[in-house]
């Protein structure tokens, strides 16, 4: 299988499978001497692990992250960096049932037509399992960034829709996203988006969501046009996460239905000779380049396709037959999707940063 490596200056490769022995990544073009243990990756995939709520699957994984290689005494060396998280709390057993059977809105069906072999424990390769890996490699991406610039892009994300269920936007408080199991910023909805889940899980069915990601302190001149522009490889990024099945740059599909005068984003400059901004509808890019203002992302997040409700589907013998998925499965799968989104944010602007600085210091 190609394609598995993300990145052109600051890149990783992730391997394994949702029910195999471990899964991991090997980041490259990290450079050297930048402080780096275990503890500083444990903490953003301790946001990730499964297991952290009722709302959530419950496996019960650890994510431990251990660094094989790429760092000595404290410090990045320059070489690539080996990461490892063992599996342990597959139950393979979960699938014995369907494994001749193509669960509908997965992976199942096209990864068979195209390679005539497939994992069915879990998804196998296709699994959001995988993700873990991505949010180690941010977590890298992180410090990277702090080394170049000498100061840190505050990068954060928030759940702000469930279903059809949205946030109010006067509540919006970034302080509260990290206090509660939503990742959300307003904490008058949560009690509502509980019973929400409650019913729609006993029904046997899940929600999709959205997501906003921002990214502040960005400094202009990141991108690189015409083929890699930043809200492109952004988009690639985000699209390139599990179940996501949308993804919008500042007002995004909402720029429709706004005239072009309201569209741009005029520009005046301070007594300080600062560029001002009136607004920021293009997600702080333009032309495919950061133009200093906040990087806005926002995605969307189908519902979680493994559900207990009766589906009709297909078998591996192309006959028709029906399926309900059993196991530990999230009944909102957008709920732990906040920090692999702010890792794949991380991971494009480390690898711009690299190369712009590569190109125009």
């Amino acid at each position: 299988m190609s394609l598995n490596t993300f990145g052109k200056l600051f890149r990783f490769t992730t391997w394994g499978e949702s029910h195999g022995a471990a899964i991991g990544c090997i980041i490259d073009g990290c450079p050297p001497r930048i402080p780096l243990s275990e503890k500083d990756i444990q903490k953003y995939l301790n946001e990730r692990k499964p297991g952290s709520s009722k709302f959530v699957t419950q496996r019960k994984e650890e994510d431990k992250i251990t660094i094989l290689s790429g760092v000595f005494e404290g410090k990045t060396t320059g070489t690539p960096i080996m990461l490892i998280i063992w599996n342990k709390d597959q139950k393979s057993k979960d699938y014995s049932e369907i494994k001749n059977k193509f669960r509908p809105g997965h992976a199942d069906l096209s990864y068979f037509l195209k390679y005539g072999i497939r994992d069915y424990r879990g998804g196998g390769r296709s699994s959001a399992r995988e993700t873990a890996s991505r949010v180690a490699a941010g977590a890298v991406a992180r410090k990277v960034i702090n080394h170049i610039l000498k100061k840190d892009i505050l990068i954060q994300g928030a759940v702000v829709q469930v279903g059809k269920l949205a946030i109010n936007p006067r509540n919006f408080n970034w302080k509260e996203v990290r206090k509660n199991s939503f990742f959300s910023p307003d904490k008058k909805i949560l009690k509502t988006w509980e019973e929400y889940l409650t019913i729609t899980r006993k029904k046997g069915s899940s929600l999709g969501a959205k997501i906003i990601i921002n990214a502040k302190n960005v400094p202009a001149g990141l991108g690189e046009p015409v083929y890699g522009k930043l809200d492109a490889e952004l988009a690639g990024a985000m699209m390139s996460i599990n179940a996501v099945k949308g993804v919008e740059i500042g007002s995004g599909n909402d720029s429709i239905e706004l005239t072009g005068d309201q569209n741009s984003d005029e520009l005046r400059v301070d007594k300080r000779k600062k560029i001002i901004f009136s607004s920021n509808n293009s997600g702080g890019i333009l032309g495919g380049i950061s133009s200093g203002q906040d990087i806005d992302v926002s995605i969307t997040i189908k519902p979680t396709s493994s559900i207990l409700k009766l589906q009709k589907t297909i078998n591996d013998k192309f006959k028709n037959t029906t399926i309900s998925t059993k196991g530990r499965h999230d009944p909102c799968v957008g709920l732990r999707a906040v920090p692999i989104a702010e890792a794949m944010m991380a991971c494009v602007l480390a690898d711009h940063i690299m190369r712009n600085k590569a190109q125009c210091s």
